[in-house]
């Protein structure tokens, strides 16, 4: 992979990051019920793909 598109996949890690974050919040104080269990389940999701890829990233060494 080349080191712009790396920046990019990493871009979108942290943006799933971001995603996650507010989710999380917003499925904590502000939804009641179901909606606030869906919500919670995609913030997780993001979350782990999220860590999946900077671990990726971080893990694959310097770019070439």
């Amino acid at each position: 992979m080349n080191p712009i598109m790396k920046m990019w996949v990493s871009f979108a890690g942290i943006g799933l990051l971001v995603i996650a974050v507010t989710f999380i919040s917003l499925s904590r104080y502000k939804l009641k019920g179901w909606i606030s269990k869906i919500v919670a389940f995609i913030a997780y999701i993001s979350l782990i793909i999220a860590g999946l890829i900077i671990f990726y990233i971080v893990f694959s060494g310097p770019s070439d």
